[in-house]
């Protein structure tokens, strides 16, 4: 009897659980809209003006090398000072050098006078044509020499090519120095160039003669006028940049400082503009979301001239669209939302 009972308890479990797996689970409710602001996208006037940074290059520059190796004899190196074009700023000894053109120089007074007797000669028929030119065959050979010990000695003097702020010492005084070593850095600051980089696509912005605009204090906000001199016919090949340059009125820098460039681009009337935090950053595009029948919309963007806080949008979106800018985190595709406020533009 007691396993009469037992079965029927079994079954009756049994079928209870199977009804309670067939109960309809009640259906979810879409959660409440999220609050948004946003602006109405409006076509407007804009100002592109493309940014680059610079670099601040002397208009001229060089590194003063000595032509010979040797030990420094002679060392005038007035750290930071102004000197003048062909101002003797370092000798290498040179005494070898001297001696031999002075024994060239003994040798060529014999020559001369050597010369001077057979040519006499020859024109009495005293000598043969042949002792005469080997005569003066030497006489111009020692000439010769004379000429190459002074080139040689005019190697062991370093001058300055222009004149220029002199840098720092990098040698002392009786050193031992060849090509390689440096004696000091010559450049002229008070005529400045600035070069900057561009994207190829702005080529047409930089041709010579063009203006733009430099700050070379990003705290004072003060704006200088410049001049493109040149731009570098190729691109790089690894940036598609340009390399342009700049001449500067007197202006007071450093050579390698750093420099702002702004080239005006023109003017848009028709630029559609949004709040920067209304982008949604992806791999390869951005999106914005737009209201549409009280519900959110993510479109797909492509943007153009930057400014401090907003950026144009060149195509994704149309004039009288509504765009989110807050609560732009909150939002789903295809949510319910509720516009709280529509903000203005800000400059």
């Amino acid at each position: 009897m007691s396993k009469y009972f037992l079965s029927v308890f079994m079954v009756t479990v049994t079928v209870a659980f199977a009804s309670c797996g067939h109960r309809k689970q009640p259906a979810a409710k879409e959660s409440g809209p999220v609050i948004v602001d946003v602006i109405v996208a409006n076509p407007r006037t804009i100002s592109n003006i493309v940014e680059a940074n610079g670099t601040v290059v002397a208009n001229e520059f060089v590194e003063l090398h000595p032509e010979t190796s040797g030990r420094i004899t002679y060392l005038n190196v007035p750290e930071g000072a102004l000197v003048q074009k062909g101002t003797v700023i370092a000798r290498i000894n040179d005494a070898d050098l001297v001696a031999q053109q002075e024994k060239a120089k003994v040798q060529l007074d014999l020559a001369v006078k050597t010369e001077e007797r057979l040519r006499k000669l020859l024109a009495i028929n005293g000598i043969n044509q042949a002792d005469y030119d080997a005569a003066l065959n030497q006489l111009q050979g020692l000439r010769s020499d004379i000429a190459y010990y002074q080139a040689l000695i005019d190697k062991t003097v370093v001058k300055a090519p222009f004149t220029g702020v002199i840098g720092l010492r990098q040698v002392s005084i009786g050193a031992y120095v060849s090509p390689t070593n440096i004696i000091a850095s010559l450049q002229t600051t008070h005529t400045l160039k600035i070069d900057f980089t561009i994207p190829e696509q702005y080529n047409y912005l930089v041709k010579k003669g063009n203006k733009v605009q430099v700050a070379m204090d990003a705290t004072s906000g003060k704006l200088i006028d410049a001049t493109i001199i040149a731009v570098e016919p190729q691109a790089n090949a690894a940036t598609r940049n340009l390399v342009v340059r700049v001449m500067l009125p007197n202006v007071s820098a450093h050579p390698g400082g750093f420099a702002k460039v702004y080239v005006d681009a023109g003017s848009h009337n028709k630029a559609i503009l949004v709040p920067t935090n209304a982008l949604i950053p992806e791999d390869k595009s951005n999106q914005v979301i737009v209201v549409k029948n009280g519900r959110a919309s993510f479109v797909s963007v492509q943007t153009g001239v930057r400014q401090a806080s907003n950026v144009e949008i060149t195509s994704g979106v149309n004039s009288g669209d509504s765009v989110v800018v807050t609560g732009v985190l909150f939002a789903r595709p295809n949510g319910i939302v509720k516009v709280r406020e529509i903000k203005q533009l800000e400059n």
